[in-house]
Order: C-alpha cells, then sequence, then structure tokens
C-alpha cells in the first residue's frame, strides 16, 4: 500500500505538486492521468526518493520512504520508463539482468531469471544475445518491464512506458500487462497522457490538473460515466473523439 500524505513540491518559481493526499491500495493499478507538466512524474518519483517532497510524507505500507536507505530503496522497487532506459553497450540478457547484479546474485541465477522473464513479456531466448539499438521500440520496452520484475518486487512504478511505440505494438503491450498484472498481482502506479490506457490499465485514476490537483478520481467505469467537470470530460474527448 502507498500513501501520498498532504505532499507538496516546488521547483523554484514552480510549484509542482500542491498538497496531494491519495492511497494506493495494495495490488492494485493507479493511473495518474494529465497533460505534460501537471505532476504526475514527480509524484511518481516521490515514492522511490527520486525527489523529496518539501511537505508531506510518502508512505509504503505504514512506513515514511524518507526514513528509509534510498539505495535499497530503489532496488526494491520495479521501475519501468519510456524507451526502456536501457545501456546501449550491454546485452539484452544482461540489461534485464541489472537489478540482480546490484543486488549481488550469483551471475547465473541473474541471467537465468532474466531470460525466463524475457520469454514472459514475449521476447524468445535468442534476442538476450543482441544490444539495445538491435532491438525494435516495442522489444526495448518488453526488456525494461522484465528488467523492473527480475527481483519479483511488491511495487512497480511506471513513467509513460508505452509511449515511445507506435499505436499496434502500443496496443500489443497493453494486453500484455494486463495480463501480467492479473498473474503478478504488484502494487502499480502508472503515469500516463493517455486517458484510454489508464481506463484499460488501471484500477482507479486520478485525473490531475495543474499542480497536481485531483480533478477526479474514480475508477474508468465513474470518471468514464460521470465526469465531475468540464476539464475530465475534455480529457475523456481527447481519446473518444466523442461528445459524452
Amino acid at each position: 500500500m502507498i500513501d501520498f500524505e498532504g505532499v507538496s513540491k516546488r521547483f523554484g518559481s514552480t510549484q509542482a505538486v500542491e498538497d496531494f493526499t491519495f492511497r494506493v491500495p495494495s495490488r492494485s493499478c493507479a493511473a495518474l492521468v494529465g497533460s505534460s507538466g501537471c505532476g504526475k512524474t514527480t509524484l511518481l518519483r516521490m515514492v522511490n526518493r527520486m525527489v523529496t517532497p518539501d511537505r508531506g510524507r510518502v508512505l509504503i505500507d505504514g512506513e515514511d520512504v524518507a526514513q528509509q536507505d534510498p539505495v535499497a530503496l530503489r532496488r526494491s522497487i520495479g521501475y519501468v520508463i519510456q524507451g526502456g532506459g536501457l545501456l546501449p553497450h550491454r546485452t539484452v540478457i544482461d540489461n534485464a539482468a541489472t537489478v540482480g547484479y546490484l543486488l549481488r546474485w550469483d551471475k547465473r541465477k541473474a541471467r537465468r531469471r532474466a531470460a525466463e522473464l524475457l520469454d514472459i513479456v514475449g521476447l524468445d531466448s535468442s534476442v538476450g544475445r543482441r544490444y539495445p539499438g538491435e532491438l525494435s521500440g516495442g522489444q526495448q520496452q518488453r526488456v525494461g518491464i522484465a528488467r523492473a520484475l527480475l527481483s519479483d518486487p511488491e511495487i512497480l512504478l511506471m513513467d509513460e512506458p508505452l509511449g515511445a511505440v507506435d499505436p499496434i505494438v502500443r496496443y500489443e503491450l497493453q494486453q500484455q500487462l494486463a495480463a501480467l498484472q492479473e498473474n503478478l498481482g504488484k502494487t502499480i502506479v502508472l503515469v500516463t497522457h493517455d486517458m484510454a490506457e489508464a481506463f484499460f490499465l488501471a484500477d482507479r485514476v486520478v485525473v490531475l490538473d495543474t499542480g497536481a490537483r485531483i480533478a477526479q478520481v474514480g475508477t474508468p467505469e465513474v470518471i468514464r460515466s460521470a465526469p465531475e467537470s468540464e476539464f475530465v470530460e475534455k480529457m475523456i474527448r481527447s481519446v473518444s473523439g466523442d461528445a459524452l
């Protein structure tokens, strides 16, 4: 369970997040949706201490992340970013095994687990011998997901994970992520500007306005059927193209 308790963050003259409070229940997927600059990535990075709030706190299962060692914390949380964030000089199998190496696993154990996960995310074993530059965008993103799952973390942070792939591949990866979540039951925080993606993947959707102010929060069904403001209606129309 992840709790944001009145968190705020300012960068210079910009109020990125202002008094945000929200709970992500265990084994659920919450999507933070909003336009660029609304504070959703800042919120995500507060969970693994890549950003420190000016006020408020973030708790994981009741423990304040500010009291935890940041390196150990980050290694215990899966993190998937747009484009995969792979190391170009390492093979795919070594990229996927990165967290295992950082945790000082035996190299064979780390590579064996990485190979299992590459198979789970739909990549042939031969891909493990290639380098990231030899892969398509969709394949790179699959490797990034496999890497994030290597240590079987309870929490996955996903920052626009499918934003750099074409629509057909994006749809395939959305289907795969939904299947993975059904099987693995992780606690997921998903950042996306794509309302349709949020509706498909998330149990609860948080629609954010400037400064990470909550415009509406609820299940996809509730938000789709009963938007609470013109702002939320516009967000829904941006993906449906239809009047509500």
